[in-house]
């Protein structure tokens, strides 16, 4: 019952058989009320002729022997209870009641019974209501045996309408069964149901989402073999100028070149991995993770590089505040940024980090890095987070993918990123707002 054609089948046909049962019940119920009505008028007119002719107002005095056409039974009794009359033998007749209307139950089956008073005896008039019973179940035959003709005309018009009613579904289905591999185009929906409608908006909205996976996968595997192409090549200049050159300054200068290379390659293969891994398991589960302290964590890990470049990185605020997210991921961010800020960073100048908590109606978690080098210009801030783009006149190396996986690790964190310009109009300020957990 997966289907739901069948299911609608199923319910509707059930319906269709519980209708037909209900209108065969009421039919039948309504029969025996109109056979309880007429019997009874018919024991009642009969009690009554007879007491007319106990008195002696009809023209033809006497008591019948029976009533055959209705099964009637006319029983006269004294008021002390001894039967003086029966029209018929019975095996069991119900025995004298109260006058008027009322229903006896016997050993054998229920009787309907009609007494009146006549020169101090008890005419009653009797009748087995098994006899109503048949006359009605008749009647009722008689008027459900059309439906009985009908209902399975009905099943059959049912089946035709739900199959013509799903018909869209299966071309739906079709359409969908005859797509080529690799398209990615939208889907029609304006011709479907208003049911299936939300269906194929919602495919729409998954093939868009696909497509640009997809596109982007294309310009990453694109610019990544041509970013790779540049190192390597020098890596392979190298090697030759090595093979070429005997010990000496010229054989130093190759090697320290060789090296330079290895390094260079070495951070982007891990860069373009940290991206790739990034955007596939961007969405991992979140934990609390206490920001100051990973912060501190990295700037540990990149006091050697800012030891080399000669730049002053140190901690400038440090709020308690806790956010939530992927631990390892809020530490590449944060590497990413720290590692930029150093590199872009001439020597003796500052790299600043602080942690700021504010609190309010959704308390929030700021980070900032704020470094002295060159800086953004304004129109090049959005565009810098695009991967393998480098603004122009860049004299640092780099491969163009920190900032892009800072904006990946942040989009998965619904975080904001916003690039300004340092606290003296100097250098860059890179600020990201998470939203904070609990009280700090």
């Amino acid at each position: 019952m997966n289907s739901l054609r069948n299911r609608l089948l199923a319910w509707l046909l059930g319906a269709v058989a519980l209708v037909g049962a209900t209108g065969a019940w009421v039919s039948y119920r309504n029969a025996l009320a109109e056979a309880n009505s007429f019997f009874d008028d018919h024991l009642r007119q009969t009690a009554l002729l007879l007491r007319d002719q106990a008195y002696g107002f009809s023209p033809t005095p006497g008591l019948p022997q029976e009533i055959p056409d209705y099964d009637f039974v006319v029983q006269v009794w004294t008021l002390d209870g001894v039967r003086v009359y029966l029209s018929r033998p019975h095996t069991v007749l119900p025995g004298l009641t109260t006058l008027g209307l009322s229903t006896v139950a016997t050993p054998n089956g229920r009787w309907r019974v009609f007494g009146v008073e006549a020169r101090g005896r008890i005419i009653q008039v009797a009748q087995p209501m098994n006899v109503r019973e048949r006359r009605a179940a008749r009647l009722a035959l008689k008027t459900i045996v059309p439906f009985a003709f009908l209902l399975p005309a009905l099943a059959f018009v049912v089946v035709l309408i739900v199959g013509r009613t799903m018909r869209p579904v299966r071309q739906f289905a079709a359409v969908l069964r005859s797509r080529k591999r690799g398209a990615l185009d939208p889907l029609d929906g304006g011709t479907l149901p208003d049911e299936i409608r939300p269906v194929a908006t919602a495919l729409n909205d998954l093939l868009v989402r696909l497509k640009e996976s997809v596109e982007r996968e294309r310009s990453f595997i694109a610019d990544a073999a041509h970013e790779l192409r540049t190192p390597f090549t020098a890596l392979d200049l190298q090697v030759q100028s090595l093979r070429a050159e005997t010990a000496g300054a010229a054989h130093d200068a190759a090697v320290q070149g060789l090296e330079t290379g290895v390094a260079r390659a070495t951070r982007l293969v891990e860069q373009l991995l940290a991206l790739a891994r990034e955007e596939r398991d961007g969405n991992r589960e979140h934990e609390a993770v206490a920001l100051v302290d990973l912060a501190r964590d990295v700037i540990e890990e990149m006091l050697p590089l800012a030891d080399t470049r000669g730049v002053d990185l140190g901690m400038e605020r440090a709020d308690t505040v806790r956010v939530g997210g992927d631990r390892e991921a809020l530490r590449v961010l944060i590497r990413n940024l720290l590692d930029n800020a150093i590199r872009y960073s001439p020597a003796a100048t500052q790299v600043d980090v602080s942690v700021e908590r504010r609190d309010g109606a959704e308390p929030r978690a700021l980070l900032v890095v704020s470094d002295g080098g060159p800086g953004i210009p304004p129109p090049e801030r959005e565009r810098v987070f695009d991967r393998f783009y480098r603004v122009p006149g860049t004299a640092s190396p780099g491969s163009g993918l920190g900032l892009a996986l800072v904006r990946s690790i942040a989009a998965h964190h619904h975080a904001h990123i916003q690039l300004g310009a340092g606290p003296d109009g100097r250098g860059l300020r890179v600020s990201v707002e998470f939203a904070a957990l609990g009280p700090p």
